[in-house]
């Protein structure tokens, strides 16, 4: 199947890739900077194009992996007849395809995308929406050679879910470099922590994460908690974070 890539980004480069490791022949790889389009188009066989004059309308499937904002512009710019166009994006309803092609349909991952970071696409969940039934099968038997993962949602279950993978993945990643910034002031290495950060991910798999809760908020171990507090006294903005989670940890164990 010929695929032609909108875009040459995280989400690009992770699917472009895995797309050419399972036989399919790349097309074209789109960017407005052209240096980002050859980087990806020589390591999947494409040509690299910034221009939408040069976009060949020949390929079976063109995949529009760019950020929201981007995606509304480019969107109707593009005219490709019937053939399969998809967005990447967990936030944006699959109408916005609709005057691209006869044949559009949403295929998002809920996973956090770094360029040079391998992946292992056999794990990786696909959401996919189609215009009608017969194109979200044609979705789904296509993105069936990556991974068997794949879930059926509408606009609205993508937005929850991309809401959802904001708290656990962002989020949570933002409270990582709090702890990293508060050994690193301290003189005490981040990676003895590794071994609970690796824990408490996996348990997450288990079952209702309220009856995993531990810690002293979940006690009420007061003596404990202005202990903490005090450590904070001249980082107001850490106290705040400190104090909100502690709030919301005792109100999930209620």
């Amino acid at each position: 199947m010929r695929i032609t890539f909108i875009g040459s980004g995280n989400v690009a480069t992770h699917l472009a890739l895995a797309m050419h490791q399972r036989g399919h022949q790349i097309d074209q790889i789109w960017s407005r900077n052209i240096q980002h389009a050859q980087y990806l188009a020589e390591r999947v066989e494409a040509q690299p194009i910034n221009d939408f004059s040069q976009l060949h309308t020949s390929a079976n499937v063109y995949i529009l992996a760019v950020v929201d904002d981007a995606l509304f512009e480019i969107a109707p710019q593009l005219h490709l007849g019937d053939a399969l166009v998809l967005h990447t994006s967990g936030a944006t309803p699959i109408k916005i395809l609709k005057k691209t092609s006869t044949h559009y349909g949403v295929l998002w991952s809920p996973q956090s995308f770094v360029r040079d970071v391998a992946l292992d696409y056999n794990e990786l969940p696909f959401c996919i929406e189609g215009c009608d039934k017969e194109t979200e099968q044609f979705i789904e038997e296509f993105i069936g050679m990556i991974s068997p993962h794949i879930y059926h949602t509408t606009h609205n279950q993508r937005q929850y879910l991309h809401l959802a993978s904001v708290y656990v993945n962002n989020f949570t990643n933002g409270l990582y470099a709090v702890a990293q910034q508060l050994c690193a002031k301290h003189k005490v290495p981040f990676e003895i922590l590794h071994p609970i950060i690796t824990t408490t991910a996996k348990r997450v798999q288990w079952g209702d994460v309220r009856y995993q809760l531990t810690g002293p908020a979940v006690r009420g171990d007061e003596k404990t908690l202005n202990a903490h507090r005090k450590l904070l006294t001249n980082d107001p903005q850490a106290l705040a974070l400190y104090d909100s989670f502690t709030e919301l940890l005792q109100q999930l164990k209620k």
